[in-house]
């Protein structure tokens, strides 16, 4: 069966695309309320005091080389549920040796039905030396949190639950952005620093002759599903970082004066040797854990059809390209096994917050029914790699307009 989201993984996240109509509390209101509250002292802590104590709340998401902080309590003894994380929010005063310029603000939620407005940041506390960020000295309180990385919260994340999705998403633009901010100290026309501006939103060149404005950058990515129509089959790669067993889409990104057709036909060539005609759209989905210097990735998705089906692979790119038929593909995209392998990893979330990580490789999870290891798997339903494969896999090829010709 074909698995369905609301949205992709990393996408629709709740703080963004809040028109200011709507919003209680604009970027530079918020950066002054948090300046308050990191320094009570302060001249604006005080005017602000005078006039509205707590105008709203600030709520604190820390990251820990690149790992947002996570909770993840026991359900009820009585509860058949497997354990769900969330977002660990701090108050500002649990984040007191951090100076203003290192948070980010990541949005704001209006006030609704009497509830108070809060401010959302994250903030980057990995060079922090005894950052009591967490209520001690580790990286947990001892009350159910920790630095998870954003993989492993991606795969225990239940694709049916809203609400942690939306903290999937929420993380996933804060670490990007936090990246983002490591990345791009300087100025690239100068060489002067580059300071923090819009409550970290974007930065601007210090140098007084240069003022360049520098925005969080966008890498953008092809990744297709390349379709032999004739004969029925699907192209999938492996590549030698893949856990055994995977296969998924090629990808690539995108050259300078590209089109995003023309990154896919020449990836496609340049990988498996395969000549594209037809490219048709599909979707497109953040991607913010790829590495650290490129944490702003844009997977753009797409079907792909064939035009010559001899494959020549590039071992340079990949360790392998095979054409697989549609019911092997079926057969790779067993619901069951998905399920298996997010509960098992929303377990692990769980025991990284009680203090103890447990090893656990995610190609173990893909069992058969007899307990031997499945043929193959693709990607997760967190990845559009596995939309594309089980769009076309249980509903067919998609019908190309009578407008396209075979380039």
């Amino acid at each position: 069966m074909a698995i369905h989201l609301r949205a992709h993984a990393f996408a629709a996240n709740p703080l963004r695309g809040v028109s200011a109509s709507t919003t209680a509390v604009s970027p530079s209101a918020a950066a002054e309320a948090l300046r308050s509250l990191l320094d009570p002292s302060s001249p604006t802590a005080a005017a602000a005091g005078a006039a509205n104590p707590h105008p709203y709340l600030s709520k604190i998401l820390p990251f820990r080389r690149g790992r947002p902080l996570a909770l993840s309590p026991d359900p009820p003894a009585s509860s058949p549920a497997v354990p769900a994380w969330r977002l660990a929010w701090l108050p500002p005063s649990r984040v007191r040796e951090v100076a203003l310029d290192a948070f980010v603000f990541l949005g704001a939620h209006a006030e609704e039905d009497g509830k108070e407005a809060a401010a959302y940041w994250a903030v980057d506390v990995s060079d922090v030396e005894g950052a009591r960020v967490d209520g001690g000295s580790g990286d947990g309180n001892g009350e159910g949190s920790a630095f998870v990385d954003l993989r492993t919260l991606m795969v225990a994340t239940d694709w049916s639950d809203k609400d942690t999705m939306g903290d999937l998403a929420i993380a996933g633009h804060a670490r990007a952005l936090l990246e983002w901010h490591n990345t791009a100290k300087f100025c690239g026309a100068c060489g002067s620093k580059a300071v923090p501006k819009e409550a970290g939103r974007r930065k601007q060149c210090s140098n007084e002759s240069c003022k360049k404005r520098i925005y969080p950058r966008v890498d953008p990515v092809v990744i297709m599903l390349v379709i032999d129509k004739e004969n029925d089959r699907a192209l999938l790669s492996r590549q030698s970082r893949f856990v055994p067993r995977m296969w998924s889409c090629l990808a690539g990104f995108i050259e300078p004066g590209e089109t995003l057709e023309e990154a896919v036909r020449r990836e496609t060539w340049e990988e498996t040797g395969i000549e594209v005609g037809q490219v048709i759209y599909h979707s497109s989905q953040p991607w913010p854990v790829g590495p650290n210097t490129m944490p702003c990735q844009l997977m753009m998705g797409f079907f792909a059809y064939a035009k010559s089906l001899e494959i020549h692979v590039d071992k340079q790119e990949l360790e392998d390209a095979q054409w697989h038929s549609r019911e092997d593909i079926k057969k790779a995209l067993t619901f069951a096994e998905y399920e298996k392998a997010q509960r098992t990893n929303a377990l692990k979330v769980n025991q990284i917050c009680k203090g103890a990580e447990k090893g656990q490789s995610l190609s173990d999870d893909f069992k058969v029914g007899s307990g031997e290891p499945a043929p193959m798997f693709v990607p997760g339903p967190f990845a559009i790699a596995h939309h594309l494969i089980s769009s076309w896999a249980f509903e067919g090829a998609p019908k190309l307009p009578s407008s396209f010709s075979n380039l």
